[in-house]
């Protein structure tokens, strides 16, 4: 195996097609419809001609859910409302259609795909399909030790490509990303405060399922003591995923910049995709622009995240889930701008 070399990305990955943006945005001036009478379901129909390479836009019929799966060490601190290591009951949940993202992908016709990076269970209670990219059970103790050694990161940033690559040669037109983790958020935060020169406290959340302000607290001293650990290797963004990130959010990165040089769009989730998307933009300034943010999670490392990638939700209800939830609620939106781009007649003068 070559080693990995993440500068490759800057020139591997290419903005969408900004001549054909223009001649969509051309060809949405002869529609029927007065302008600005869609508000941004005009936008999002120009950036999926540009990313599609095609005006009119072809509509989203292979939407794909990818939802990366771990444990981190550091939720042995009680940083979160779940018990600490149960990330594989959350994956059970989404296999048996019972998620709030399986029910909603099932009806909106979009086919799920959990991938285990690092699940404190034993390989053999899931499917081996989920499974055959694990990395190792659970990531270390940020506070405490590194996540991942560069090697784990490695291999788990590979993994993350492979997947994108699988999904880009069978079809798939819009992915739509999500996390299923315990411990996550606090990984996710750390990542966000090192990158954005913040303090712990400014980009703490409550998580998915909210604690209590003991549990806060404890998430907030975590973090700080995992910013001290970060610092050092801010350079480095393949050690800095192994240092205070884990092996899910390697893989997200490693997805997130390889579905960018695939020319797939996706759709990000809560605070941990944003995390990852911070990180990857790092690599590649490019790659930001192949992603929509689906919505705002409520987490505040999250707004700070897609603050400095310069994203702007397209939802914003409320729901703090996870799971990719948010992602898909954002789908159908992407779904009706794609069908009006495609199918509005243009005018007859």
């Amino acid at each position: 195996m070559s080693a990995l070399n993440l500068d490759d990305f800057v020139d591997l990955i290419e903005r969408p097609d900004g001549g054909i943006r223009r001649d969509a945005e051309e060809r949405r001036e002869r529609l029927a419809l007065p302008p600005g009478a869609l508000g941004r379901l005009d936008e999002l129909g120009e950036w999926l001609a540009a990313a599609q390479q095609r005006v009119p836009v072809k509509p989203i019929e292979q939407p794909r859910v990818v939802l990366f799966a771990g444990d981190h060490g550091v939720s042995d601190l009680g940083v979160s409302a779940r018990p600490a290591r149960s990330a594989h009951r959350l994956v059970r949940a989404v296999l048996d259609g019972e998620s709030p993202a399986a029910i909603l992908a099932a009806r909106l016709g979009a086919r799920v795909r959990v991938i285990d990076m690092a699940l404190d269970c034993d390989p053999e209670d899931l499917p081996e399909d989920v499974t055959r990219h694990r990395v190792r059970r659970a990531s270390g103790r940020i506070d405490l030790e590194d996540a991942l050694t560069l090697d784990e990161a490695e291999r788990a940033f590979r993994a993350g490509m492979a997947i994108a690559d699988e999904e880009a040669d069978s079809g798939t037109d819009l992915l739509v990303l999500g996390d299923v983790s315990v411990g996550g958020t606090t990984a996710a935060a750390t990542l966000i405060a090192a990158l954005c020169g913040t303090d712990a406290s400014v980009v703490t959340g409550r998580g998915g399922a909210a604690i209590d302000d003991l549990a806060w607290m404890r998430k907030c001293a975590a973090i700080r003591d995992g910013l001290r650990r970060a610092r050092p290797v801010l350079g480095d963004q393949l050690q800095l995923l192994a240092t205070v990130g884990g092996a899910d959010l390697a893989a997200i990165t490693g997805f997130l910049l390889q579905s960018a040089v695939r020319r797939t769009p996706v759709i990000l989730d809560g605070v941990v995709s944003a995390a990852c998307a911070l990180v990857a933009q790092r690599v590649a300034f490019r790659a930001p622009d192949w992603w929509l943010a689906g919505q705002a999670s409520g987490e505040p490392g999250q707004e700070k995240a897609l603050d400095r990638i310069a994203l702007t939700p397209l939802l914003d209800h409320g729901v703090t889930v996870g799971e990719g939830t948010g992602a898909l609620l954002a789908l159908p939106l992407v779904q009706a701008a794609a069908a009006l781009h495609a199918e509005l007649p243009e005018r007859d003068d």
